[in-house]
């Protein structure tokens, strides 16, 4: 079994051992023009920049979470 594919040399006229070449397999499912817009471009567009919360509200976030360890020691001592 000398050729490519493993056929027996006896059935190369069997028309069910006709295979594609690579290139032929491969590109039977790609679509005439296989380049693809990119989904996330790099760079050049309009940025927005970030908000971060407020120092008060950080502040009120962390004497928050204090005063909720307070109260539970206070409640369970």
């Amino acid at each position: 079994m000398a050729s490519a594919h493993g056929i027996d040399p006896r059935a190369f006229e069997d028309p069910r051992n006709n295979y594609p070449t690579d290139d032929q397999f491969y590109a039977s499912d790609r679509p005439a023009h296989p380049v693809l817009p990119e989904d996330r471009p790099r760079g050049g567009g309009p940025t927005t920049t970030i908000k971060h919360r407020g120092t008060w509200a950080t502040v009120a976030l962390v004497a928050g979470i204090v005063l909720l360890i307070l109260v539970g020691i206070a409640l369970f001592p």
